[in-house]
C-alpha cells in the first residue's frame, strides 16, 4: 500500500464500510493509504498474539458503532483494509479470547480497547465500573479480579483517530545542539503558559501556547537550548484522584504512546492535536530549541490486576506485561501496579516503533525515560545487555537522538546511576543531594561535591562515556521548587488529599531561619541569595545542567513537594514574578550564567578533567582560602569555603574543523559559611590577576564585572556566596 496524496481531504463523517478487505499485517496501527486498485482507505493492524478473534469497531459522528472482523492472525497480527475510511475517523478494537486470570488471560470483548498505535485519541476516560474487565466490588474480595464483567465499556472510554502521516523531509530544521552545549529546561506543556498574560487565553496551556512567541521568546532570552517536556503521550486519569476532585497533572499514566495528549490541544481532538504538536516543534526549532520528551514506557495507566481495562490488558495481557509467579498478579518494579515486559519482542517493538515515530514524524530530538531501569531488566536484575538497551543501540534512528535515563526503579537492585552504556545520559540525583547539602551546611566534607561539580567522573568515566553522561539538577518536577527549597524544610502536601503522607521527607532543604513565606526582608534577601548560589553552582558545573521551569523567576508551590495532582496555580508558572523587582534580577542572573557558559568552552567541557599539567598548570585545581592547593586531609575535613580553578588552556577537544579549542580560565570561589572569609587568590602561574565576573552576594550583577584583583593578594568573599573570577594570564 502506498501513501495517499497530501491533498486528500479529511472526511471524518464518511460512512463506515460494510466489510473489510484483508489488508496488510506489516504496518501496525491505522494507516491512511491507497489499497488495492488505488482505493483510498485505512489499513488496520493489531498484534494480539493469543487472541481468538478481533473486531475493528468504527464509530460515526453520532457515536454509532459498526463491528467488522479482522483477518488473521498472520504472524499473530490481525489486519484489514477499510475502503473509504479517512483521517478523522474514530475506531477501537474488541478482542476475543479466554478469560482465565489464573493463567494471566484477561480477554473480554465487552471492553472497547484503544489501539496502542493510535496516532490521536478523541474522547475522555470516565471512571466507571464498566471500564473494568472484572466485576468491581465483588463481595469476595480475594476473587475480585477473577469474575468477568460483561457490560459494554464503549460509552466510558475514548476512541482512536485515523491520522495522516507527516510529509517526508518535514524536519530539516532541527537545531542539532551538541550535548556539551546543551542546557535543559524541564517544563509542563499546560502549566508553562496557563497563566501567561501575553499568550491569547484560548491558547494558554496548549501546544499552540508553547509555540507562541511569548513562550519561545522567554526560553530564547533565558538561553536554554532544549525543553524537556513532562509526559505528552495520551494519559488517563486515576479514579482515586477524580474522587477527591483532583487529576493526574504530571501525566505519568500513559495509555497511548503514539498520541499527543488531547487535553493539551487548542484546535481539536480529531487529529488536530497531531498537527498542533508538529507546529509547536517547528516553532521551538525555529527558536533554536530542541524538544525532548519525558516518556513513560515502564508501566501503563491500567495499573494492577484490580485496575481498568483500556488497552494492553485486553489485547494480550501476557504478551505485554511482566507477570508474577502467580499469573493473576503483576511483577511491579515501578510502584505503579504493573511493569511492561520489554524482554518480549512485541512490547519492545511497541516501544521502539513509538520512539521512531516521535522522531521521524513528530520532529522530537530526544527522550528522557521515566524509571529506565525497569526497561533494562532481564529475568530479575538490571542488565546493560538487556534487549531494550541493545535495540536502542543498534537502531539507526534512535541511536542518533538524545537519550536520558532516570536510572532507577523500585525493584531489587534498581538504583543504577552510572550504569547505563554510551550514548546514554542520566539524571544525577547524587549531584542534587551534594549541592543541596553543601549550601545548607550539611556536608561533612567536600569529597563527593568535588566529583559532582566536575562531571561525576567517579560514576561515568568508563566505557568511553563523557561528562555529558551526567544530567545535573538541583530541582525537578518531583520535589520542592528552588524557591521552596530555601523557604521550607517540611513538605506541605495536605491539598493532595493523602494526609501529607505522600512526597519525600528527605528534602535536604534549609528555610533560612523561618518556615514558609514571610515578610521579613532579611530572610527574603538571604533566600534570594541562596537561590543565586544554587543557580550559579548548577550552571557552572561540568555536565549537562537542567533547570526547572519557573525556578529562574522564583516560582513557588507553597511547600508542596509532590504536586502531581495539582492542575492549578500551585503548579502553573506564575509570570507575574517577572514584574516583581525582587525576582527580576534572578532571571537576569540565570540568563547571564547561561551566556557565560555558552561563551567559554571550559565551562562546558566535553571530556573529563585529567589533573595533569598544561603549560605548568593543571586543568583542574582546588584551593583553600589560604591560597594553597587542597591537600588530601583538606578533602576529609569539614569545609565551607573552597576555590575551583578551571583551566581553559589547550582543552582536550576540537572545533568542527578539527582545530584545538582553548579559552579563558576561571576561578570559582564557593563559600557556604555564615560570615565573610578572606581568600588569597592563587598567583602565577595560575594568573597574574583576576577579573570579577559574577558575585552572587549582589542582588544586581551590573556592578560586579570589571573589578580586578591581583594574583597572590586577598579578596573578601561575603558570607554564603559564589564569586566567579576570570584569570588574566
Amino acid at each position: 500500500m502506498s501513501s495517499a496524496p497530501e491533498d486528500v481531504r479529511t472526511l471524518p463523517g464518511a460512512p463506515a464500510p460494510t466489510a473489510l478487505w484483508p489488508g496488510d499485517p506489516r504496518e501496525l496501527g491505522a494507516r491512511f493509504c491507497r489499497g488495492p486498485g488505488g482505493t483510498e482507505g485505512t489499513g488496520f493492524a493489531l498484534w494480539a498474539g493469543g487472541a481468538e478473534a478481533v473486531d475493528l469497531c468504527l464509530f460515526d459522528d453520532d457515536g454509532r458503532e459498526r463491528r467488522l472482523p479482522l483477518t488473521g492472525p498472520t504472524d499473530e497480527v490481525w489486519h484489514g483494509f477499510a475502503p473509504g475510511v479517512r483521517p478523522g475517523h474514530r475506531y477501537g478494537y474488541r478482542v476475543h479470547g479466554r478469560w482465565d486470570p489464573w493463567t494471566g488471560a484477561r480477554w473480554n470483548p465487552a471492553k472497547l480497547l484503544l489501539d496502542p498505535y493510535a496516532r490521536a485519541v478523541d474522547g475522555e476516560f470516565r471512571h466507571a465500573p464498566q471500564t473494568f474487565g472484572h466485576v468491581l466490588g465483588w463481595p469476595q474480595a480475594h476473587l475480585a479480579d477473577t469474575v468477568r464483567d460483561d457490560r459494554d465499556s464503549a460509552p466510558y472510554v475514548p476512541r482512536g483517530v485515523v491520522v495522516r502521516d507527516a510529509a517526508a523531509g518535514a524536519w530539516a530544521d532541527r537545531p542539532g545542539t551538541p550535548w556539551a552545549d546543551t542546557v535543559l529546561h524541564e517544563l509542563h506543556v499546560r502549566g508553562f503558559t496557563r497563566l501567561h498574560p501575553a499568550v491569547p487565553e484560548r491558547l494558554r496551556g496548549t501546544y499552540a501556547g508553547l509555540a507562541h512567541p511569548a513562550a519561545t521568546g522567554h526560553l530564547r532570552a533565558l538561553g536554554v537550548t532544549a525543553v524537556e517536556l513532562l509526559p505528552v503521550h495520551q494519559f488517563a486519569p486515576e479514579g482515586t484522584l477524580l474522587g477527591r476532585g483532583l487529576t493526574n497533572y504530571w501525566g505519568y499514566k500513559s495509555v497511548g504512546w503514539f498520541a499527543p495528549h488531547a487535553g493539551y490541544a487548542a484546535t481539536g481532538t480529531r487529529g488536530e492535536q497531531v498537527t498542533e504538536f508538529r507546529a509547536m516543534v517547528h516553532a521551538l526549532h525555529a527558536a533554536g530549541i530542541e524538544v525532548i520528551l519525558d516518556v513513560v514506557h515502564n508501566h501503563t495507566a491500567e495499573g494492577s490486576e484490580l485496575g481498568p481495562t483500556y488497552s494492553l490488558r485486553g489485547i494480550d495481557n501476557r504478551g505485554y506485561y511482566r507477570l508474577a509467579p502467580d499469573a493473576r498478579r503483576y511483577a511491579d518494579v515501578t510502584g505503579c501496579g504493573n511493569t511492561l515486559d520489554a524482554r518480549r519482542p512485541q512490547a519492545l517493538r511497541l516501544i521502539t516503533d513509538s520512539l521512531r515515530y516521535w522522531v521521524t514524524e513528530m520532529g522530537v530530538d530526544g527522550f528522557r525515560f521515566d524509571l529506565a531501569a525497569a526497561l533494562a531488566r532481564t529475568e530479575r536484575d538490571v542488565d546493560t545487555l538487556a534487549p531494550f538497551l541493545a535495540a536502542i543501540a543498534q537502531d539507526p534512528v534512535l541511536r542518533r537522538v538524545k537519550l536520558i535515563a532516570e536510572p532507577w526503579d523500585v525493584g531489587p537492585g534498581g538504583y543504577h546511576l552510572g550504569g547505563f552504556p554510551p550514548p546514554w545520559s542520566e539524571w544525577n540525583d547524587r549531584y542534587r543531594d551534594a549541592v543541596r547539602d553543601f549550601w545548607r551546611g550539611a556536608l561533612p566534607d567536600v569529597r563527593d561535591l568535588g566529583y559532582r561539580l566536575t562531571g561525576s567522573s567517579d560514576l561515568h568515566d568508563r566505557a568511553g562515556r563523557r561528562p555529558r553522561a551526567s544530567v545535573n539538577f538541583v530541582t525537578a518536577h518531583d520535589g520542592f521548587t528552588l524557591r521552596d527549597l530555601v523557604s521550607y524544610e517540611h513538605k506541605r502536601n495536605a491539598a493532595n488529599g493523602e494526609g501529607n503522607r505522600d512526597g519525600t521527607d528527605d528534602n535536604r532543604a534549609w528555610n533560612c531561619g523561618h518556615e514558609g513565606e514571610t515578610d521579613d526582608p532579611a530572610v527574603n534577601a538571604l533566600r534570594r541569595r541562596q537561590i543565586r548560589n544554587l543557580l550559579a553552582t548548577l550552571l557552572l558545573s561540568t555536565g549537562v545542567p537542567m533547570l526547572t521551569a519557573g525556578d529562574e523567576m522564583g516560582r513557588t508551590q507553597r511547600g508542596n513537594n509532590n504536586a502531581y495532582c495539582q492542575d492549578n496555580e500551585v503548579s502553573w508558572v506564575d509570570w507575574s514574578l517577572l514584574r516583581d523587582p525582587a525576582w527580576r534580577p534572578v532571571r537576569r542572573l540565570a540568563a547571564r550564567l547561561i551566556a557565560l557558559r555558552r561563551a567559554h568552552p571550559v565551562l562546558r567541557r566535553d571530556a573529563f578533567f585529567s589533573g595533569r599539567p598544561q603549560e605548568g598548570v593543571r586543568d583542574l585545581a582546588w584551593f583553600t582560602p589560604a591560597g594553597c592547593e587542597m591537600s588530601e586531609s583538606d578533602w576529609f575535613a569539614p569545609t565551607v569555603a573552597f576555590g575551583m580553578y578551571l583551566s581553559g588552556r589547550d582543552l582536550p577537544q576540537c572545533d568542527p574543523r578539527g582545530r584545538p579549542v582553548s579559552g579563558d580560565s576561571f576561578l570559582v570561589l564557593c563559600h557556604a559559611g555564615a560570615g565573610p572569609v578572606e581568600f588569597v587568590l592563587p598567583g602565577e602561574p595560575w594568573a597574574r590577576a583576576y577579573e570579577l565576573v559574577v558575585d552572587t552576594s549582589r542582588e544586581d550583577q551590573s556592578a560586579a564585572p570589571g573589578t580586578r584583583h591581583p594574583g597572590g593578594g586577598p579578596i573578601a568573599v561575603p558570607e554564603r556566596s559564589v564569586l566567579v573570577l576570570r584569570a588574566l594570564l
